[in-house]
């Protein structure tokens, strides 16, 4: 019924479905509460409204006690909480010194863990039990509440971020706490994943250090969406063996699942090529045609902007059928106040609010319940995330609908056509590479200022060659009790563990004179080139200009009509072969490569994806030292494969544009984090050549990723390029919205040729 008034709203012609499937719901499997809880804190858990644990919260729990670290990797809404509550909360009774630490990414869900703990806490008190006095110790946390809760809060709530500036770097002030530290929860561990998650890896391995160091031996619980070898990664992450489980006992109802693709529009973009129609301008029209049926409807988009237009989109389509609907209408992203966004919450739970555009911030945590209907514009970037998004509908166990709604992106068209890639299993992986000197140099200036670093520790954490380079430099010494940090040093300051290496351009607004952030040096050119625009938290600027040495990007705010995309001119050098595989007329190998980039112009385009004009820019060349996964093919494969010689240069460009399109299927990552280049005649290999690299320095191990499961990648890429109904090339399939050429020359069935040439060659 919801799916046939969605398709009602769609102009007359060919339908946007693609795929509908029906997936069935699942019943509750219950275990008995563990023998080791005491009854007053079942009670207080039943009292909560939990009669029985599930058995995937009984299992988890169970292996914590014993000591085991776990990861709990199931479904959105399946209690993982209640999974490691148990044990903390048993301890802390009965320990009055016992200390536990929870780590969360985003300040939305440890606020509501925090409120969950404090409600369940206090109730313990008031039977007599130590107090546990559960904190927030963040950012925004008062001076005075930090200070409190350094000496008497037993279980603090906080963030990586914190962890890494504020308790590690000064440690010595919380002996106490973590000499009886014994559980370190890491909420939603799936989203620490590439230079973030090698950073948190690496952050980590610091509070081991220094646990160990006070007495402290504690228990790692680590939550999970569901994902593909959950042991491994958090194993990965903590730097410890982890037990996984994966067997959900959770309820939900069953779903109906929907692929749509926008179509495409009589406009063109660049080069003469079609323009779908936006997805977040189709999910604000799909969530107005089910909000008249009475659904109480989310609607997921990628950006905080584009959260505000979907809500007021929707409002203007419904102000037409009732006047009264558009108020029910209303957005929800990170930024808000905590008094507004508890507001919203409880007004879309009790279905005040009918329909809420938002972004990624109510996937994680967040208790939504009794949704109809959930709309995700544009593909999040992981499986896990989708069925994170999905798991909100129908979490009272009724049935609901998901639609997944495809943006103009190579990656989108692939999932959209081929639906076993997003309901079978997950066959993504999440990347962390915590042995990246680049990562890794800066997190050991840090653990030795916290704590001499011992030879055995260098070891341990493969950093011998980057401890070596550090001394060269001066920044380190080798003394009777380790290495040493030379003196006047502030490393803790210079890290930005959110994912920036190298040096950190500040973003600031020259008219208020107000910091809105950092951007990566590597990074800057194409991001906060001037005439860029610039979103922060909802608000749009405009960059005035770029300055390298003082390490700064001054912009106005500004809300025009365009968006721009920057032009590069992109050089690639081998510098050392990792590993190379040979299948004849056709070579697969992992290299290290240093990339020259240089921005030479920038693209303004409409929201409808028209490009309006180039601008030119004078900037300098950066240059990137990182990882690459290539592939060389013969020009006499390519001719066999009915390529002359002209279109192997547009052939090679469209399937390195799709392959970098599809990495994320494969890898966790975007497309703004890897790049690629495409030659048909590669100095180094005097061949044609793809690269797709990382875009940080050192590598994030998305290339690695790539180089491992080329097969199934180029295979997706392959299909995504096929499947795409244009007639010679779009952003659908081979157009790539930060190509530095302009995105000439493409060849579509070219690149099709290429990509079945290589995979014949590697699959045989």
């Amino acid at each position: 019924m919801l799916l046939g008034r969605a398709l009602a709203g769609t102009p007359s012609g060919e339908s946007p479905l693609t795929f509908t499937a029906e997936l069935p719901g699942r019943e509750s499997r219950y275990a008995p509460w563990p023998q080791w809880l005491p009854s007053d804190i079942e009670r207080v858990f039943v009292e909560c409204g939990i009669p029985s644990p599930w058995t995937h919260q009984a299992d988890a729990a169970n292996l914590v006690w014993a000591g085991k670290n776990v990861v709990i990797s199931t479904g959105t809404a399946s209690g993982k909480s209640l999974a490691y509550r148990m044990p903390i909360l048993t301890t802390l009774s009965a320990d009055p010194r016992a200390t536990a630490l929870y780590l969360a990414p985003t300040k939305a869900l440890g606020a509501d863990q925090l409120t969950a703990a404090t409600d369940m806490t206090d109730t313990l008190a008031d039977q007599a039990f130590p107090p546990i006095w559960p904190s927030d110790y963040d950012g925004d946390t008062p001076l005075e509440v930090r200070q409190w809760a350094r000496a008497n809060s037993r279980w603090i709530f906080t963030n990586p971020d914190m962890l890494h500036i504020s308790l590690l770097k000064g440690h010595q002030r919380w002996a106490h706490f973590f000499r009886n530290l014994k559980y370190v929860v890491i909420d939603e561990c799936h989203s620490y994943r590439g230079v973030f998650g090698s950073n948190v890896a690496l952050v980590i391995r610091r509070l081991r250090r220094l646990v160990a160091r006070h007495g402290g031996d504690p228990v790692f619980v680590l939550a999970s969406a569901t994902s593909s070898e959950p042991g491994a990664a958090a194993s990965r992450l903590i730097g410890m063996p982890c037990e996984e489980i994966t067997d959900d006992g959770s309820p939900h109802g069953p779903r109906t699942v929907a692929l749509w693709e926008p179509p495409l529009l009589d406009i063109t973009g660049e080069n003469g090529a079609p323009v779908r129609r936006a997805a977040g301008s189709e999910a604000a029209r799909i969530m107005a045609d089910l909000v008249v049926e009475g659904a109480r409807t989310l609607t997921f988009v990628r950006s905080r902007r584009g959260a505000e237009l979907a809500a007021l989109g929707a409002q203007r389509l419904l102000a037409d059928v009732d006047p009264s609907l558009p108020q029910r209408i209303a957005a929800y992203r990170a930024g808000y106040l905590a008094d507004d966004r508890r507001a919203l919450e409880r007004a879309l739970s009790d279905g005040q609010l009918l329909g809420v555009a938002t972004t990624n911030a109510l996937e994680l945590g967040i208790d939504i319940a009794g949704l109809d209907a959930v709309v995700v514009a544009g593909f999040p970037g992981t499986v896990a995330s989708f069925w994170q998004q999905a798991g909100r509908s129908g979490r009272r166990g009724q049935g609901s609908l998901v639609i997944l709604v495809g943006r103009d992106d190579p990656l989108d068209t692939y999932l959209v056509h081929h639906p076993e890639a997003l309901l079978d299993k997950p066959i993504e992986a999440t990347i962390t590479d915590p042995t990246n000197p680049y990562v890794l140099g800066p997190q050991v200036l840090c653990a030795a200022l916290e704590l001499p670093l011992t030879d055995a520790e260098v070891m341990e954490w493969h950093a011998e060659d980057v401890v070596a380079s550090l001394a060269e430099q001066g920044l380190i010494r080798r003394r009777r009790h380790g290495w040493h940090v030379t003196a006047g040093a502030t490393p803790h300051a210079a890290v930005d563990i959110r994912g920036g290496i190298g040096s950190q351009i500040s973003i600031v607004d020259g008219h208020s004179g107000r910091v809105l952030g950092t951007v990566d040096g590597g990074r800057a050119p194409a991001t906060t080139h001037p005439g860029a625009v610039h979103i922060h938290q909802g608000e749009t600027f405009v960059v005035d200009s770029l300055d390298f040495d003082d390490h700064l990007a001054l912009v106005h705010p500004e809300e025009p009509e365009w968006t721009t995309s920057a032009r590069e001119v992109t050089e690639i050098v081998i510098e050392d072969v990792h590993d190379a595989r040979n299948y004849g007329e056709v070579t697969v190998a992992l290299v290290q490569v240093e990339v020259s980039h240089q921005v030479v112009s920038y693209l303004r385009r409409l929201p409808s994806g028209e490009v309006l004009d180039s601008v030119d820019l004078d900037m300098p060349v950066q240059r990137l030292n990182t990882r690459a996964v290539m592939y060389t093919i013969t020009p006499e494969l390519l001719e066999a494969s009915g390529i002359e010689p002209a279109r192997f240069p547009g052939s090679l460009h469209a399937a390195e544009h799709a392959a970098i399109g599809l990495l994320p299927l494969v890898a966790t990552c975007d497309r703004w984090d890897i790049g690629g280049v495409s030659t048909a005649l590669h100095q180094d290999t005097g061949l044609p050549t793809v690269f797709v690299y990382d875009g940080y320095d050192g590598g994030a191990g998305f290339a690695d990723r790539g180089h491992a499961v080329i097969a199934d990648w180029l295979g997706a890429t392959r299909e995504a390029i096929f499947s795409c109904e244009c007639a010679s090339g779009c952003p659908s399939c081979v157009q790539s919205p930060k190509c530095g050429n302009g995105n000439e020359p493409l060849d579509k069935d070219g690149a099709v040729r290429v990509l079945d040439a290589v995979l014949t060659a590697v699959r045989r």
